[in-house]
């Protein structure tokens, strides 16, 4: 047998076993793989396993929670379209879709090896200081890959460029973040290497410069616990739900016994979300602890990041309430904004998703916090219009060749998705891809330029590290 099929044999096993595993899907996957990896940095079985266990029972949570979101509100926000005649061509997926596409084509197949051993690479080149251990959220990487794979005409090198790309930014993003994440959320050592949080970052630290600019605009500092304190019960993550879920349920022109249970599940979601995340902290923070000791014996003590899933901080108060004030924002503004073709319904639940990055810089801030949210999911819109084709055409392939039914566009629709489809950098390595090798030129440097500049923060924070320890020892002598 020749080297090349030895070779072929041994790709498509190792796909076959990637393939398996993620078909396992969060809830399953994730607690074999953190189980494994608390065996493989020292844990105990048992501890391990629970934690493992606990992580995979979050999952198992959300899942419930998102469902309780899209079963119930997506036939209502359907009717809300066809009683006003939207005519909006570009049918939301959602991310079960989005999941589907990255991880059923041929870049997916192999996202997970390939990451860990460019995120390898960047750490022993000190271009990176984030372990990402978010497996999980890796299907972000494959399905901007994906898209560029069909896009070139199923050209693989394309595919896994665009990937690739895209992990070595959100890597530099995450340790560019880490500092003030930690610092928001009281969570140490730990980075959010999840590219759709990320790309919200840059609109985080532009937006808030300006708004800061503005002449009075200081006084509008209204945290969730301030807003609470100012609408009393009517400030409540609970209770603002159930409001938002009444007026949908009434635009949508229901009876009054749906128009209330929309109300109620609305706030309990809201209410769920928070008693949730707490099972992914119990879960994730001793595998973190032990991977951080590990980490620094390994290397020499220098500091090193834990790139956790975002999941972790997405019951901040600030979070829910400025998601509840952008649901129906979002939906009018999806409706009336020229050029779009976008409605977003399955993807609501992912909006819970776009804080984690952006509460650091407005540290809480609910009016800069939504201001910054609006701008970015506007824009949002025009990404995932645009990207519709193109996503339209990986989502047909895969259901074709798996009939995964997560992978099936409504007839007379183009696949859309918020779900990383609606993000800056998905966006510009997609456009960029789409002119070929000028476009890579462009992505290869801006990589490159963003890895050197983290690398000389990086050695010269290990620089000043080493001279206080240095001094330390000396007035210990």
């Amino acid at each position: 047998m020749s080297l090349t099929l030895i070779t072929a044999s041994a790709g498509d096993a190792l796909s076959g076993v990637f393939a398996y595993i993620i078909s396992l899907g969060a809830s399953v996957m994730m607690p074999i793989i953190f189980t494994v990896i608390g065996l493989c940095i020292g844990m105990h079985f048992g501890k391990a396993l629970k934690s493992g266990l606990f992580v995979g029972v979050g999952f198992v949570g959300l899942g419930i929670v998102t469902a309780l979101l899209t079963n119930n509100f997506g036939g209502p926000l359907s009717d809300i379209s066809n009683l006003y005649d939207l005519q909006l061509k570009v049918f939301d997926m959602g991310w079960p879709a989005a999941a589907a596409v990255a991880y059923n084509t041929a870049v997916g197949a192999l996202i997970i090896p390939i990451c860990l051993g460019v995120n390898l690479l960047m750490l022993l080149t000190k271009t990176t200081r984030t372990v990402n251990i978010d497996l999980w959220n890796y299907w972000h990487f494959a399905f901007i890959g994906a898209v560029v794979y069909f896009l070139s005409g199923e050209s693989l090198a394309w595919g896994y460029f665009a990937a690739i790309i895209c992990y070595i930014i959100t890597l530099v993003a995450a340790d560019l973040t880490a500092d003030k994440f930690q610092k928001h959320y009281d969570l140490s050592g730990i980075s959010i290497p999840q590219p759709f949080c990320q790309s919200f970052a840059p609109f985080a630290v532009g937006i808030n410069w300006l708004l800061d600019k503005i002449p009075g605009f200081s006084k509008l500092d209204i945290d969730a616990e301030g807003l609470k304190k100012k609408f009393g019960v009517l400030g409540e993550p609970l209770v603002l739900g159930v409001i938002v879920g009444i007026i949908i349920g009434a635009v949508a022109q229901l009876d009054i016994k749906k128009i209330l249970f929309l109300g109620v599940t609305m706030g309990a979601v809201m209410e769920l979300i928070p008693r949730i995340t707490k099972l992914f902290i119990d879960g994730l923070m001793p595998i973190s602890e032990k991977t951080k000791e590990l980490v620094n014996k390994k290397f020499n003590g220098k500091k090193v990041h834990i790139g956790m899933s975002p999941a972790l901080v997405i019951g901040h108060p600030t979070t829910l309430v400025v998601t509840l004030l952008l649901i129906p924002t979002y939906l009018i503004i999806a409706v009336v904004l020229p050029g779009n073709q976008f409605l977003p319904l399955a993807s609501l639940a992912g909006l819970f998703y776009l804080f984690p990055i952006v509460l650091p810089f407005t540290k809480g801030n609910v009016v800069k916090t939504y201001i910054i949210g609006l701008v970015a999911l506007t824009i949002g819109l025009y990404f995932v219009t645009d990207m519709a084709p193109a996503f339209t055409k990986a989502a047909n392939a895969v259901f074709a060749a798996t009939a995964d039914p997560a992978a099936k566009i409504p007839e007379g629709f183009l696949a859309g998705s918020m779900d990383f489809a609606s993000s800056l950098f998905g966006w510009v390595i997609f456009r960029a891809c789409s002119i070929e090798y000028i476009g890579a030129g462009i992505l290869t440097v801006i990589a490159l330029a963003l890895m050197l500049l983290n690398r000389r923060a990086i050695i010269k924070d290990e620089k000043a590290a080493a001279a206080t320890i240095k001094a330390e020892n000396n007035e210990n002598k």
